[in-house]
């Protein structure tokens, strides 16, 4: 876990925020689907509208790690500039697995 006090996404906060409120409303709505007992395929339909959303979070998060934490790191050099890229290696490979 980073000790960073600055995040990259700050600027970005609240269409983030908005963004994760949209999917957790998503969510909410595929509960209810199953609740209802909906058609399977439309129930599909939704989980991957939520999950693309998830998504698109995840990326812009990516995005702004490495244009800020990545590039302030990459400036100091050394030791800081190597865990920084593992780190965000790691993430992206971890969203590329899920």
């Amino acid at each position: 876990m980073s000790t960073h006090t600055g995040h990259g996404y700050a600027q970005d906060k609240e269409a983030i925020l908005k963004r994760l409120r949209r999917v957790e409303g998503q969510v909410r709505g595929i509960g209810r689907m199953v609740d209802e007992d909906t058609y399977c395929i439309d129930i599909l339909t939704q989980v991957s509208a939520a999950t693309k959303a998830l998504e698109t979070v995840a990326l812009q998060l990516v995005e702004d790690h490495l244009a800020h934490c990545v590039a302030e790191a990459a400036q100091a050099g050394g030791a800081v500039a190597q865990e920084k890229l593992t780190e965000a290696s790691a993430a992206i490979a971890r969203l590329v697995r899920s």
